[in-house]
């Protein structure tokens, strides 16, 4: 199992040289599937892009690189070589899906609120440069001495601050289905209140249904209106909460949730959430990547979306 581990990662390793860069590879026309970074933490931006070129993605979600999860910081967004990124993207044809900030809008303390409301806005300022039109943000957690609905309160607050801050940028943000705020009603009275062209819903589907014990179909009744963006990813229940396995080995129902944002108009991506910066024991991204690729064309396919 390591050999043939290792020969896959050399074999495809090897698809994924500089000139690869520039000019889109002969391949399949790719899906509308896209990867998050978080789950290719030791990649470079060139190896991402080659990645995603050679197996099919037409989109990245960008989580960090190489471990730098500010995106504000990497070299590759800075001054002198943004331009050089954007022509690497449009090389192969590849489209940045959005920015995952770590902006956490339920801080109430003073320093850390505008700590996290400052990184938000400098994501929005990057994303516009980039033309990309999202920015995730989570709600996240109710704090100890917190109440529930004060702190809804305060996303609220955070989320119409920051998408004021949007205002004619072309970037919206974007609130995750995460934490203690994984459930329709939640998010809903979050979302109605924020409500304006600038702000929507990052569907994350396997905390709706793990956390907020939601059907897919119920979650996107409640809440499709205001889906922009999606994550999949599937698990299997452990002792201790849930092990992540690849997708469609597990009980998260991962190709139901497809059919409903078919069936509902859904025309986004349909973006990988492989959360391998967090969990070092689970796959390779050279394994689960071409898994997810195989199983979701299979998956839009039997839901009637074209490439």
């Amino acid at each position: 199992m390591i050999r043939s581990r290792r020969q896959f990662t050399t074999s495809l390793l090897a698809t994924l040289t500089a000139p690869a860069l520039i000019r889109a590879s002969s391949r399949e026309k790719p899906a509308p599937i896209a990867f998050s970074t978080l789950g290719c933490p030791k990649w470079d931006w060139k190896t991402i892009l080659g990645q995603a070129s050679a197996l099919g993605y037409s989109g990245i979600e960008l989580r960090g690189i190489l471990g730098e999860m500010d995106l504000t910081k990497c070299r590759e967004f800075g001054s002198t070589q943004i331009k050089t990124s954007l022509k690497d993207l449009a090389a192969l044809e590849l489209r940045i899906t959005d920015l995952g900030a770590s902006t956490r809008l339920h801080e109430f303390e003073p320093a850390k609120r505008k700590a996290a409301l400052d990184e938000a806005r400098r994501f929005v300022d990057l994303a516009h440069e980039l033309k990309v039109p999202y920015v995730r943000v989570f709600g996240d957690k109710v704090l100890a001495g917190q109440t529930r609905q004060a702190t809804i309160e305060r996303i609220i607050d955070g989320m119409r601050r920051l998408g004021e801050h949007a205002s004619s940028s072309g970037v919206a943000v974007i609130i995750e289905s995460h934490g203690d705020f994984a459930d329709s009603a939640s998010l809903l009275q979050i979302l109605e209140a924020s409500q304006m062209p600038t702000t929507g819903l990052l569907w994350d589907a396997h905390h709706t249904f793990v956390l907020g014990k939601e059907q897919p179909a119920v979650t996107f009744k409640n809440l499709g209106r205001f889906v922009r963006h999606v994550h999949l990813k599937d698990s299997r229940p452990v002792e201790k909460g849930v092990q992540y396995v690849l997708t469609g080995t597990g009980s998260v129902p991962v190709k139901e949730t497809v059919k409903v944002l078919a069936s509902g108009g859904y025309t986004g991506f349909y973006c990988y959430e492989w959360e391998k910066g967090w969990h070092e024991e689970l796959e390779e991204p050279e394994i689960a990547f071409p898994h997810y690729a195989k199983v979701m064309r299979q998956y839009l396919a039997e839901a009637g979306v074209k490439s």
